[in-house]
């Protein structure tokens, strides 16, 4: 086993020192599909044929988001000591649900740099989680809780009208929040954003004057900081001003985008985040840490462990031995059973450094801005949306949607490139999300002219 395990290692790390050479994508084979349909084996095999086994059926057909020219989706590259992390993780095979261990105080020291990070109080709480699609859940419901108190928890929400706020840019998971909290789609209001796709203010304020009038409740304002399709930040100062007026919680969807605060080019673009009530973000996606990496900071920390809390005897606290060391994570989410994620988080920000992790993102924003100044130079691309961070929204110009759809396909189908698409103004999109640490100005520059070579070629 452990000759296995070093063949493994070796074997991981060539593979992504020639990560340049092999396809960012490749679809599965009908064979290795059907591998995956056997039934349930009865018996075990030796570890090197099952290794042999994942080399020729799982390796080469993974998603790719390590690969420089993969640019499809905001995920992060991860890095060699985040997949370190995960080895030792897994040989001390820590529950970090509760109790009085190292794993917790490596969380709880995450989670302090996360608030240091954002300019949120040292009181401030939090827990580790998969992503935020879990971390605007627990905004959500803890919002809920300051709104109605123990009675939601209780006896449910029964008739109370509560309503939210969100630009019309926002991700998937926050009216899906609403949902799993119990409020329904429709409580979720959308708010039109302006030309450079922010929530409109007047507007945000018109919507919370007139479900006021007519009976309803408002308790939670959502602002976006790096918005799915384009990147945009919200005004997160005047949302934080209006949230203030209106005694709403002010929450921040800041999955890929609160990590700006790392850089000083970003961090005005942030101004208001540290007012939040509380703040989703991922470590997964600009920070470079391997999935899964989610945080959720609470400012409240009183809240945060009323929404959660339970006393049982057979999970009870102990004021000494390891049933000490209150409060445990699973008081602040839905999760007991937890793993060790803390330490691939604390062991990139410890071996990098916050100032290179800014670097990180400041070159992929760069990387940004060379590609839209590339499709303002074209002939054949143009623009769809302005660039304010590191996502280019183009099109091949006279392309149908249709024809823009297939090209990124081809490019995905090629193994060459992985961007994906979006809508924007009624118009499909060619997506380039640039969040990988490896990528570089060559590989914007190939993107472009492979686009290119194929739209002109389909030309003649």
């Amino acid at each position: 086993m452990r000759a296995a395990g070093h063949r493994m290692m070796d074997d991981m790390f060539d593979h992504l020192a020639n990560l340049r050479g092999l396809p960012v994508w490749q679809p599965m084979p009908a064979d290795v599909r059907a591998a995956f349909s056997q039934k349930l084996p009865t018996q075990g095999q030796d570890v090197e044929a099952l290794y042999e086994s994942f080399r020729n059926t799982i390796q080469p057909y993974v998603s790719g988001n390590t690969h420089p020219h993969f640019m499809g989706w905001v995920q992060g590259g991860g890095n060699v000591v985040s997949m370190l992390a995960e080895l030792l993780a897994g040989a001390m095979n820590e529950n970090c649900g509760g109790r009085d261990h190292v794993g917790l105080s490596v969380e709880r020291q995450v989670i302090a740099w996360a608030a240091e990070i954002t300019g949120m109080p040292p009181s401030t709480s939090g827990v580790l989680l998969t992503g935020s699609s879990m971390a605007n859940f627990i905004a959500v419901l803890c919002a809920r809780t300051k709104a109605l108190g123990q009675t939601a928890r209780e006896e449910g929400i029964k008739t109370t009208p509560l309503v939210a706020y969100a630009s019309q840019g926002v991700h998937r998971c926050v009216p899906g929040a609403l949902d799993m909290a119990g409020l329904g789609f429709n409580a979720l209001r959308k708010i039109p954003v302006d030309a450079d796709y922010r929530m409109n203010i007047p507007a945000l304020r018109a919507a919370i004057k007139s479900d006021r009038a007519a009976g309803k409740t408002p308790f939670l304002i959502v602002g976006t900081a790096g918005s799915v399709d384009v990147g945009a930040f919200d005004d997160l100062a005047a949302l934080s001003e209006i949230a203030k007026e209106f005694g709403l919680w002010f929450h921040v969807d800041g999955a890929f985008g609160a990590l700006g605060c790392l850089s000083p080019s970003l961090r005005p673009q942030l101004a208001g985040i540290a007012e939040a009530d509380s703040i989703a973000l991922d470590f997964h996606k600009w920070a470079q840490v391997t999935y899964d990496a989610g945080c959720i900071l609470i400012r409240d920390s009183e809240v945060h462990i009323a929404t959660f809390s339970q006393a049982t005897s057979y999970l009870a606290a102990a004021p000494r031995g390891l049933a000490g060391g209150q409060p445990w994570p699973c008081d602040l989410g839905p999760d007991l059973s937890r793993s060790f994620r803390a330490l691939k988080i604390w062991m990139t920000i410890s071996a990098y450094g916050s100032e290179k992790l800014g670097h990180v993102i400041d070159h992929s924003c760069a990387l940004a801005k060379h590609l839209s100044q590339r499709i303002e130079q074209s002939d054949v691309l143009e623009l769809s949306a302005p660039v304010p961070l590191n996502i280019v929204c183009f099109r091949v110009k006279h392309y149908t949607d249709t024809q823009n759809a297939n090209l990124v396909a081809d490019l995905q189908e090629a193994g060459l490139f992985a961007p994906s698409t979006t809508i924007l103004n009624d118009q499909l999109a060619i997506r380039a999300a640039i969040v990988n640490h490896r990528t570089q100005i060559s590989d914007i520059d190939a993107l472009v002219d492979e686009i290119t070579r194929r739209a002109v070629q389909r030309a003649n």
